[in-house]
């Protein structure tokens, strides 16, 4: 069958536009959708929730991570993300609230759709410390850090009967020496690859002290996702509460980080992080979409 010209220059144009529409979706680091935690903007969230999706939409976010939502039912946040055009793939939920409703929380995330379903902070052996206020909970002890390990097992095996993996997400006293033992290390020698992975929050690590292209050069196997996140380090007098900025704007270097990310082929998605804003949110957000799109090493 033969095609005009004008017919082929037309399907040509229009494939290429097809494609940067798509390309410009995804954070060129490792080809994945643009991926961004919604914790960024719980407080848009509560406010107009409608609003606050479909302006980290129009940053160019076409995945979510949940964490921080609205006190609305699971039916009520799908609709809010389909009707923005995002796609819901993990969860995020402390440890007190997925060992008080684990099952319930199962099936509201599985409503959202997600794949994931992630513990965001770790618990206690001691119901009377899971019970205590932030502000009143001890230091998590290694042998708190061990009964982490034994429930992610028993929450990972669970999930993965409902066709969801469950994995642990870090902040900074994972990589805090504690009776001689680090404990994202006690972590991943103690839990069953086959039912935890990990999402690897960068920003923390380095704020930690720790290097995330190490853990995935000694670990490929282990780390599935990603959070990217930057901060000023420089004269940061609290290293545990430096300032959190946009990506390319503080003093983390991605370049390694991507590099390694890339060369273990496991990562499935990365998700920014912007815990706080200092310009306007909506501006906030477009700049760190933009780093991520246009990243080049």
């Amino acid at each position: 069958m033969k095609i005009s010209r004008r017919k082929f220059v037309a399907a040509t144009a229009a494939m290429g536009a097809l494609s940067i529409t798509r390309r410009a979706a995804l954070a060129d680091p490792l080809g994945l959708p643009l991926g961004l935690q919604l914790y960024s903007v719980r407080k848009q969230m509560a406010d107009d929730l409608d609003g606050a999706l479909a302006g980290d939409a129009a940053a160019g976010f076409t995945e979510v991570e949940a964490a921080a939502l609205p006190k609305k039912s699971a039916a009520e946040i799908r609709a809010a993300l389909d009707k923005a055009g995002l796609r819901c793939v993990s969860a995020h939920h402390p440890f007190g609230e997925l060992h008080a409703h684990f099952d319930e929380i199962v099936a509201y995330d599985k409503t959202l759709g997600v794949k994931f379903l992630i513990c965001s902070s770790p618990g206690y052996r001691s119901p009377a410390s899971n019970a205590a206020s932030w502000e009143k909970r001890p230091a998590v002890t290694l042998d708190d850090w061990r009964y982490n390990a034994e429930q992610f097992n028993a929450m990972g095996e669970k999930t993965a009967a409902q066709g969801v993996q469950f994995g642990y997400h870090n902040h900074i006293a994972e990589f805090a020496m504690t009776d001689g033992k680090i404990p994202y290390m006690e972590l991943l020698a103690l839990t069953d690859p086959k039912k935890v992975t990990f999402e690897l929050d960068c920003g923390w690590a380095v704020v930690g002290g720790m290097k995330p292209v190490d853990i995935m050069e000694h670990h490929p196997y282990r780390i599935t996702m990603l959070h990217v996140k930057d901060f000023k380090l420089a004269g940061s007098a609290d290293k545990t509460a430096p300032t959190e900025t946009e990506l390319g704007r503080g003093s983390i270097d991605y370049a390694p980080v991507f590099a390694q990310a890339a060369k273990t082929q496991h990562i499935e998605h990365v998700f920014v992080e912007q815990e706080a804003f200092d310009i306007p949110w909506q501006e906030s957000l477009k700049v760190d979409a933009d780093y991520m799109r246009t990243f080049r090493g």
